[in-house]
């Protein structure tokens, strides 16, 4: 009886369908005929369905008599189907707007994706076709002054190695036919080569231009990381250089300030970069300032309140993890894999590694006694999530990024004023760094909703000025292309109060200069690192 009934019910429903089916149809004809119905294929927001019940429009369907007129009794139900039923857009790469989400999120507006594998292949940032980017947008009478932009190196080689499985077989020799590749990735090797006659700083000056071993060393930048930051400075040469013109064609050493970790991974994302920025750019233009801070702090990492937070920080990720029953479990099955004691994978950081096998879709380890998987991953990837959600709302790691950004902030606000008052300065800046650089930046600057940086992921500052009124300078910040400019802690309610789409430069500065240490109950740096914890 249940199965007669479900059927009798499923046949009844068919049936409604195709009904309303016919309904539809019908109603889309014959409102085309009367002038009725706007159907258009085309356009940038795809597809459109519009009725017109207006004037001659509304006359003629009433009107509408003879052997159909019953049809009319149609009329209310096709109206709903209009209203009710969406109109999905096409776009020309045949992707709906929530499929191409599915696909790549927003890394900025979306929520963190719950999925662990997922949320991986956002952070591997395999290079696909250009991304869609908002830099260097502005009211035209606006005038771009500077750009300074923070990176982080490209996909990379695991910095640490599960003990006693086969190290993933990567290949870091650049090779232009093998995927993913890069229309200059042939003219980038070659002009490398040639690169003698840069001034490259203490201890850069003996490292690679370019990776360029069959089997990857531990950290060393692969194909996939240079060809990432290859994309990262076409980008950025269309938009700076070809539309806003920021450096002319003749443009000199002075305009320029570079700086890199001493890491050749992140030596040679900025040398990626740079080539396609400014192709086959002189070498004798080029110095390379060497930093030897993952933070960037120079002459000012004296700051025992910042290591103070760290440690706490850590603490706090200690303890997120030994609550994790199902992540402790996951480790001991994975030392008896491997056939070694569970703290000593734990200390091998595995994750590091896994994703080097995951991002370049190489199998896992095996060993005689089995093989680690996806399960193992993604318990220890969904726990990072975790404890990057618990990170933002116990505030630890962010007093800790207030104090150790300043340097580098301070850096970048000076350098913005300076060039504000008409001062000449680098009007292009680079720095090339890790995720333990760019990660407490974000954090600083109040761009809580961005995610845990991504391989070659690119922070931008644009400096631009009022043609208007010229003495008015404002910032634009954005972050691997999306605008979050009024997603920082000091300019997230300029917007509600102005008609620019920028953020007044004063506002940056004062919050570099002030505000960021009244959490502390200070007024300068030193006097935040030095005092004593609350």
């Amino acid at each position: 009886m249940l199965f007669r009934n479900r059927f009798l019910f499923l046949l009844a429903l068919a049936a409604l369908l195709a009904f309303l089916s016919l309904s539809l149809q019908f109603w889309r004809e014959h409102l085309e005929e009367l002038g009725c119905l706007t159907w258009t294929k085309g356009g940038s927001e795809g597809p459109s369905l519009s009725l017109q019940p207006k004037g001659g429009c509304n006359q003629a369907v009433w009107s509408y008599k003879g052997k159909q007129q019953w049809k009319l009794v149609l009329l209310p139900v096709f109206l709903i189907l209009v209203h009710l039923i969406p109109v999905t857009p096409v776009r020309e790469d045949g992707l709906s707007p929530k499929s191409r989400k599915r696909i790549m999120p927003d890394l900025l507006t979306e929520p963190p994706a719950i999925d662990p594998v997922y949320e991986a292949r956002v952070y591997c940032n395999v290079p696909t076709a250009a991304e869609r980017s908002m830099e260097g947008h502005a009211p035209h009478y606006f005038k771009l002054v500077s750009v300074q932009v923070l990176i982080r190196h490209g996909d990379r080689y695991p910095l640490y190695a599960i003990p006693k499985t086969k190290r993933p077989d990567i290949d870091c020799m650049l090779v232009p036919s093998r995927k993913p590749s890069h229309p200059q990735l042939e003219a980038f090797v070659k002009h490398m080569s040639k690169g003698s006659a840069a001034q490259m700083d203490g201890s850069l000056s003996s490292l690679p231009h370019f990776p360029s071993h069959s089997l990857c060393e531990m950290g060393e930048l692969t194909q996939t990381g240079v060809v990432q930051h290859l994309r990262n400075g076409q980008l950025l040469r269309e938009i700076y250089i070809n539309k806003h013109k920021l450096l002319p064609s003749d443009w000199t050493a002075k305009q320029l300030y570079l700086e890199t970790t001493g890491k050749s991974r992140t030596l040679q994302s900025a040398l990626a970069l740079l080539y396609t920025f400014l192709p086959d750019f002189d070498w004798k233009k080029i110095n390379m300032r060497h930093q030897w801070s993952t933070i960037f702090c120079s002459g000012s990492c004296d700051c025992p309140m910042r290591n103070h937070y760290l440690e706490e920080e850590q603490r706090r990720q200690y303890s997120l993890r030994v609550k994790n029953n199902n992540l402790e479990n996951i480790y001991v099955d994975m030392a008896k894999i491997v056939g070694i004691p569970t703290r000593q994978l734990r200390a091998s950081n595995p994750i590091d590694s896994l994703l080097c096998y995951f991002c370049h879709n190489v199998s896992f380890p095996c060993t005689k006694a089995g093989c680690i998987g996806m399960e193992h991953f993604k318990v220890i990837k969904r726990h990072q999530l975790e404890d990057e959600r618990e990170r933002q709302e116990k505030k630890l790691y962010f007093l800790y990024a207030l104090l150790a950004t300043h340097p580098l902030l301070n850096q970048t606000v000076n350098r913005l004023q300076r060039i504000a008052e008409g001062k000449k300065e680098e009007v292009f800046v680079l720095y090339s760094a890790h995720d333990v650089t760019l990660s407490p930046v974000l954090s600083a600057l109040g761009i809580t909703e961005a995610r845990f940086p991504r391989f070659a992921a690119r922070l931008v500052f644009e400096l631009w000025q009022d043609g208007k009124r010229p003495k008015e300078h404002f910032i634009r910040i954005l972050y691997n292309g999306a605008d979050v400019t009024f997603q920082t802690s000091f300019c997230k309610d300029h917007y509600k109060r102005s008609s620019k789409p920028m953020c007044p430069l004063e506002k940056l500065v004062n919050f570099v200069k002030r505000d960021m240490f009244l959490i502390f109950n200070s007024t300068n740096y030193y006097d935040a690192c030095h005092r004593r914890a609350l």
